[in-house]
């Protein structure tokens, strides 16, 4: 599997991030076959939040940490403040005692802010975060939803201060462009972002990569039993992509959520796929779409059609 360098860790992760929304201890079975693969294929980063299954997605995984004893095999990407007002230099210590517990280890590798505190200065922020890293108890950090803006200001703060600043941004990201926000205050990295990505080296790694289903067979303009795609994802542009997607798929013989995957995987800034899947199959499919090449024209025509 191809990997990432990220230079505040010192180390390498993989370019598919095992997203764990689906983990819990009472799931143990499952999600020991399914990080049991993952490993097997190369992969090492596992991305958790102190929101999912109620923080019961951190203890799954502390439970595998603990029964296989591999923490230092793999890079732990945890995340809290989902609720934006609780993100402040005197609260975050206490959000990381709790991911911390959670997972039973001495420290997170990439610490990442669910969602931003607009009203909360990055200076205090970013004292706050080094002083974990002080403390060793993460060892890089970076943003969830927050936009381009803030993080270089964030990270201008750092440099001028002699900190370290964020490593990694965490939009939303799909060939699929999101008519509005899945959950508030939520951010899609736009065309604009990618630039940005490419130009300050600052790694992308996108959730929701696949679209939450919107590249799967059956998704079609008259299909409104889908969830929250409709409200999210229906729209003529979308469609326009689907049907991109599923021309390329059938010429290159994958399936289309592959090529949407593969998308994100080849664009010129250097990015991560957080993919969440739920079967072993999954992540065999997760896997052969990291491998794909895409060229540039093929990134250009599947978002925005030839002659684009």
């Amino acid at each position: 599997m191809k990997t990432l360098t990220i230079p505040q860790l010192g180390r390498d992760v993989s370019r598919l991030g095992m997203g764990s929304m689906i983990f819990h201890p009472d799931r143990k079975e499952l999600v020991f076959e399914l990080l049991d693969r993952f490993r097997e294929l190369g992969g090492n980063l596992v991305d958790t939040a102190a929101c999912y299954a109620g923080g019961n997605s951190e203890r799954a995984l502390g439970l595998y940490l603990a029964e296989r004893g591999c923490r230092d095999e793999l890079v732990i990407l945890d995340k809290a403040c989902d609720d934006t007002v609780s993100l402040t230099p005197e609260n975050i210590p206490n959000v990381i005692d709790g991911n911390l517990e959670r997972l039973g280890v001495d420290v997170i590798d990439l610490w990442v802010a669910h969602r931003d505190n607009p009203a909360e200065p990055v200076a205090g922020l970013v004292e706050a975060l080094n002083a974990e890293i002080v403390r060793g108890r993460i060892r890089a950090y970076g943003g969830s939803n927050w936009t381009r803006e803030r993080i270089d200001e964030a990270n201008e703060y750092a440099d001028r201060h002699g900190l370290v600043g964020m490593s990694v941004t965490s939009p939303n990201l799909c060939l699929a462009i999101p008519n509005e926000p899945f959950w508030e205050n939520c951010t899609h990295a736009t065309d604009e972002d990618i630039v940005w990505s490419a130009e300050t080296g600052v790694p992308i790694f996108a959730w929701s990569s696949q679209g939450r289903g919107f590249f799967l067979d059956g998704v079609a303009p008259d299909n409104l039993d889908t969830g929250d795609l409709p409200r999210v994802y229906y729209s003529d542009a979308n469609f326009a992509r689907l049907d991109r997607a599923r021309q390329m798929a059938e010429a290159k013989g994958v399936a289309p959520i592959e090529i949407a995957l593969a998308w994100v995987l080849n664009l010129s800034a250097p990015t991560v796929a957080l993919v969440g899947p739920a079967t072993l199959d999954e992540v065999e499919s997760c896997n052969r779409a990291a491998a794909l090449e895409l060229t540039p024209e093929e990134i250009v025509w599947l978002r925005h059609g030839r002659g684009s």
